[in-house]
């Protein structure tokens, strides 16, 4: 399969692109000539920064969460919509897509709740030539207080409402763009769908206050000495944004509808997680503000050669593969026992697995000198308390070191759920033992 045909080709929805690479709707989508870079780049297409009654914007607007030296692993913004006129948009949008006609263009709406104001705008996107619309139902500052952005996403009924307005009229294919600050992502998603909704993107942004200055004590980013709560992206938000994915593919009444996957994608292989989980395109926004449109050269290679080490030909063949692998807590096998090890021979006597286990865990690492190793000290683990936590493996920094083996037998299967509907008594034990019937 090494020198077989890979076709990057993706429907989302009924929206064409040529590859599964989407900018997001945010700065670096604000305008028709951004826009046009970015497809001279390879991006396959771009959902337009949210078009609608132009806003007057505040600086500063953006804060960042830097981590012993990697700087934005999460990225604040207080950023609202389009500042531009809506007709500049439009035309802008029109010339795009004169220019790239396979390339995908989807223009974000956001209006106020009235069926009239939803009905002239999406008129207005038919006539641009755009190649579908994503309703921003998740915007959470500065919107959400006029009515907008997540304060229609976070009730379904709206959710449903201006989703239906919004089909009534809609030539295109229409996605809905889902919040994240709601307590369960499916009530959302599924009024979406009711709504008639052609796909899903998600996640928004998080809300979140991105720190303080301890010296000014003001938080940040300060707007002439006050400061407001933000949206939250990048690296950071992208284990949240993948359960949300996920849980979407697997829900019955929502697995059926084509998702877009948002929320810290900076590599092929977090395109390639979103896919796995559900996600048939993905959005990025956060690396490019950082690393700028030439990141798509790394994407849509290093995806072109997995599907390729895989004996895939098409992304279409990853989407929702590991979505099953999902599930409740209460159906996970309690039989399964697994125990860490140590390769005494990649151990580097860092001791920090030692430390984390007998501090932060279950006391199941002790210190124990090797004479024939010249008297160092090497971690030993104490297999009566050890629970297969897999801490020292994670704190671990030499690769190979600690593995985790399975030590159960492969015995039969038993899960929480099981237990309660079959009325099987147990008795509580040790986690590294088999489940014991009363």
């Amino acid at each position: 399969m090494k020198n077989s045909v890979i076709d990057l080709t993706t429907n989302t929805g009924g929206i064409i692109s040529p590859n599964p690479f989407w900018l997001a709707s945010a700065p670096p989508t604000n305008m028709g000539s951004m826009v046009e870079r970015a497809f001279e780049a390879g991006w396959g297409g771009a959902v337009w920064k949210t078009i609608g009654q132009p806003i007057v914007n505040v600086s500063s607007r953006l804060a960042t969460l830097d981590y012993r030296g990697s700087k934005m692993i999460g990225l604040n913004n207080i950023e609202l919509i389009t500042d531009r006129p809506i007709e500049t948009n439009f035309k802008e949008i029109e010339k795009c897509k004169k220019r790239f006609p396979t390339h995908a263009v989807i223009a974000s709406l956001m209006v106020e709740s009235k069926r009239d104001a939803w009905h002239e705008i999406v008129k207005r996107t038919n006539d641009s030539g755009a190649d579908g619309i994503e309703l921003n139902f998740g915007c959470p500052h500065g919107m959400s207080e006029r009515g907008m952005g997540s304060a229609m996403g976070q009730v379904p009924e709206y959710t449903c409402m201006v989703t239906e307005w919004v089909k009534e009229v809609a030539k295109v294919p229409v996605l809905v763009k889902l919040t994240p600050n709601v307590g369960s992502i499916l009530p959302p998603g599924r009024a979406a769908v009711k709504g008639g909704a052609d796909g899903l993107s998600l996640i928004n942004t998080i809300n979140s206050v991105m720190g303080v200055d301890v010296d000014t004590f003001m938080p940040y980013p300060m707007v002439n000495g006050m400061a407001a709560h933000g949206g939250y992206c990048g690296p950071a938000v992208k284990p949240i944004a993948l359960n949300m994915v996920g849980e979407l593919a697997r829900d019955k009444e929502t697995k059926h509808i084509p998702i877009s996957g948002i929320g810290g994608v900076e590599t092929w292989r977090d395109a390639v997680e979103f896919m796995l989980l559900g996600s048939t395109s993905v959005q990025v926004c956060t690396a490019v503000m950082h690393y700028g449109y030439r990141i798509v050269e790394d994407l849509i290679d290093g995806l072109t050669n997995y599907l390729r080490e895989k004996g895939m030909t098409s992304p279409k063949q990853l989407v929702g593969k590991s979505a099953a692998a999902v599930t409740d807590w209460g159906n996970l096998d309690m039989n399964y026992k697994v125990l860490a090890r140590v390769d005494k021979d990649k151990c580097i006597n860092c001791n920090l697995c030692f430390v984390a286990c007998d501090d932060g865990a279950h006391q199941a690492i002790k210190l124990v000198p090797d004479q024939a190793r010249g008297g160092k000290a090497y971690p030993e683990i104490v297999d009566e308390e050890c629970v297969g936590c897999n801490l020292c493996s994670l704190v671990c920094p030499s690769p190979g070191c600690i593995s985790m083996v399975r030590m159960d037998g492969e015995t039969q299967k038993l899960s929480w759920r099981e237990v309660q509907e079959k009325g099987i008594a147990i008795k509580p034990g040790h986690a590294n033992k088999n489940i014991e019937r009363a």
